[in-house]
């Protein structure tokens, strides 16, 4: 079939027929030729693509090259001669059946048509035979090689003109080579008669091949060689209908029912399509609806409530919690003395954040524990260290007023912090206060 073949084609085991249909197009394939083989048979299927139809035969005999080379005692095949399309030559193909008219076509369309007018005769050097047997309805494969040698002329000087001097030690004259045939083999001694013998139009390869001048025409098998039966015919690509099959015939009403059958199957096919793709848009739509909904919601919630409490984007980060116990540290110095605190005091402490103008934000003022008097002097803390607090029994404080929550109070000379009591407000306004140790049970 070469050279118009896709021989660049990778073809792998999990490759399926769509893979190749698909790269099928880009590659200019037009043709597909399949063989497969069963337990009982070997069968060869002919796709047209992209459309269809599909021959299926079945392979009955057939010979690979090297069987054919191996039984010629010279056989006649080069690279060059692969270079060019075969000429396809189709006999016994004028029966007015259909099947038959559709495989004439099919192999038609497999090679690229000729002008009789402008081709060159130098470029046909293979023929491609297919025959068809009407009564035993088989099809015969042949590949040839054509060669053209000159006639009119004595076989000695035939290989005078090929540069192939034979062996002259016994004549006495170079004539007795032209008069008479000797030192020729058998295979040489060919026969030509009416049957292959015209008239070139051309000049052709090869010595003494001029035009107007009559030569012979000469087939060498290069094989393969194939018997084919056509089994049968379909449409599409070994999906559709069958219009010939040569074992199985049915009548009128049997084909009329099978095609209702498959036309009931390809409706119920795109009904269920359209309900698969109508799901899917409903459910596109209701989460378009829900969207539009929430963000709906979310305006509305702004506009009622001024500032809501959504994250806004260009707000600054959480500092974490050891920057945030040394800027309370940094904060109650600065209230309770009035000044500044050095910079190795609370090396970890964040800045004070500064509003729109550039100014520091205040902050609020931490309530004063009552014990404290407003003239009695203020003693410097120094820096917190963490770790487990000692807990006394008995709250701290003059007559047991407890502090505001989230009150801190100045450390004492010689006394240590008492732990925050955890109270729960009930709906008589009492505090129930839990001790340390005694569990959940409290004193009112």
């Amino acid at each position: 079939m070469e050279p118009y073949t896709a021989r660049a084609l990778k073809v792998r085991k999990k490759n399926s027929m769509k893979d190749f249909v698909a790269v099928a197009g880009p590659l200019g394939v037009t043709h597909f030729l399949v063989f497969s083989k069963s337990t009982s048979s070997i069968n060869f299927k002919l796709f047209r693509l992209p459309g269809g139809p599909t021959l299926t035969f079945k392979v009955m005999q057939y010979s690979l090259i090297k069987d054919v080379v191996s039984s010629l005692k010279r056989h006649r095949m080069h690279e060059q001669q692969f270079t060019q399309h075969p000429l396809l030559v189709l006999s016994n193909f004028g029966l007015q059946q259909i099947h038959v008219k559709l495989m004439a076509s099919m192999f038609q369309n497999m090679f690229p048509s000729i002008n009789v007018h402008k081709v060159n005769l130098n470029n046909i050097k293979r023929c491609f035979l297919i025959s068809y047997d009407a009564e035993t309805q088989l099809l015969d494969f042949r590949h040839y090689s054509v060669k053209v040698v000159p006639v009119g002329v004595s076989k000695g000087l035939k290989k005078l003109l090929q540069e192939k001097f034979p062996n002259m030690s016994r004549l006495e004259d170079i004539s007795e080579l032209l008069v008479k045939d000797i030192n020729l083999s058998e295979s040489e001694a060919e026969q030509d008669g009416t049957h292959n013998i015209l008239e070139l139009p051309q000049a052709y390869a090869g010595r003494g091949n001029m035009k107007a001048q009559q030569s012979a025409v000469r087939l060498t098998e290069i094989g393969p060689r194939m018997t084919l039966q056509l089994v049968k015919v379909e449409e599409g690509l070994a999906q559709g209908n069958v219009l010939f099959h040569s074992f199985i015939h049915k009548t009128e009403e049997e084909v009329q029912e099978i095609l209702a059958r498959k036309e009931a199957k390809l409706k119920l096919k795109t009904e269920r399509r359209q309900q698969q793709e109508a799901a899917v848009e409903r459910k596109r739509q209701q989460r378009e609806a829900h969207r539009e909904k929430s963000l709906a919601g979310i305006r509305r919630k702004r506009q009622q409530d001024g500032d809501s409490d959504a994250e806004d984007p260009g707000a600054p980060e959480q500092q974490d919690p050891a920057g945030q116990s040394d800027e309370s540290d940094a904060e109650y110095y600065r209230q309770e003395l009035g000044q500044e605190p050095d910079e190795d005091l609370f090396p970890n402490r964040a800045k004070r954040p500064r509003g729109p103008s550039g100014s520091a934000v205040p902050r609020k003022r931490r309530r004063r524990s009552q014990q404290e008097q407003p003239g009695a002097p203020k003693s410097c803390p120094v820096a917190r260290k963490k770790g487990p607090a000692r807990t006394d029994s008995k709250p701290q404080g003059a007559a047991g007023q407890k502090a505001g929550r989230g009150s801190e109070r100045p450390a004492r000379e010689g006394q240590k912090h008492g732990p925050k009591r955890r109270g729960k407000l009930l709906a008589r306004g009492k505090i129930i206060f839990r001790r340390p140790g005694h569990g959940k049970k409290g004193k009112r």
